[in-house]
């Protein structure tokens, strides 16, 4: 089981992440596509470089925290019973090793860039940031609390969302230079991060199905067809965050192709107008 914090946290890191991500794709592009590279990570302009490597200490310190939270709140520091691990608290030991992941991942990005001890490519960091989202997949894919009924349900779509991540990660180390495969990395990510919000609402806030309830830390519905019913209103509900992303990543690149474009992609959209005609 979890809680409406539980989801809210990793939800809010996984959607600032998501967003940052998908802006910076479209003005690195709009600003000169013959250099677009994908990057897994992007550095934050202007402030003399300050806050060059802040998506990473965002990413760091934010899955450091929250591990802390799963590691040694949640457990009350009770790791251990009658010498083997604690089997009321696998779910918080399980959700440390993804954290543990994310912040590996950061802390390697992190030595990558700063210093010249790993000097690792960017297919390489992409590729390291698919291990992280395959480590979160066989955690929600394989988890220790069975997730049934509705909640099962709202689980199954996220996992479907981390794997989207992985692989738009993993096309990322094979196509470098691709604008779509890095724009769908954002995209795949900000969708994860509001779905874990939708979840936070829907299974531990004001957003319960009718017919539904949280009852002794379990989600039951009164007959299949409430359950049925709250299944079908998370794909419209999944329908509808896919639908306002995309709007908002075509807004924004009519934003950044206003302020940013430059004579490249201009001669670039000529010529593809041209093969269209002929």
């Amino acid at each position: 089981m979890g809680s409406f914090k539980g989801h809210a946290l990793p939800g809010t890191l996984f959607l600032l992440v998501g967003v940052w991500h998908i802006w910076s794709a479209v003005v690195r592009y709009t600003s000169n596509p013959k250099t677009f590279r994908v990057r897994v990570w992007n550095p934050v302009p202007g402030f003399d470089g300050r806050l060059k490597y802040l998506e990473l200490y965002v990413i760091a310190f934010g899955s450091f925290i929250d591990m802390c939270i799963e590691l040694l709140y949640s457990t009350h520091l009770k790791f251990f019973v009658d010498g083997v691990l604690n089997p009321s608290h696998m779910n918080d030991f399980e959700h440390s090793g993804m954290l543990l992941m994310f912040f590996i991942f950061s802390a390697v990005s992190l030595i990558s860039e700063k210093t010249r001890f790993l000097p690792l490519p960017e297919g390489a960091l992409c590729l390291n940031a698919a291990t992280a989202f395959s480590a979160e997949y066989l955690l929600f894919y394989f988890h220790s609390t069975s997730h049934k009924g509705l909640e099962g349900y709202y689980h199954l779509i996220l996992v479907f969302l981390v794997g989207l991540c992985i692989l738009s990660a993993v096309a990322g180390a094979l196509l470098p230079t691709s604008f779509p495969v890095d724009l769908c990395s954002g995209i795949a990510i900000t969708l994860q991060g509001i779905w874990f919000y939708q979840t936070a609402f829907v299974l531990y806030g004001p957003m319960m199905p009718e017919g539904c309830r949280l009852n002794d830390n379990n989600i039951s519905c009164h007959a299949i067809e409430s359950e049925v019913r709250g299944e079908l209103l998370a794909n419209v509900q999944l329908f509808i965050e896919v639908f306002g992303v995309l709007v908002a990543v075509v807004v924004s690149y009519g934003f950044a192709a206003s302020r940013y474009e430059n004579s490249d992609l201009k001669s670039m959209q000529t010529m593809q107008d041209g093969l269209v005609q002929h």
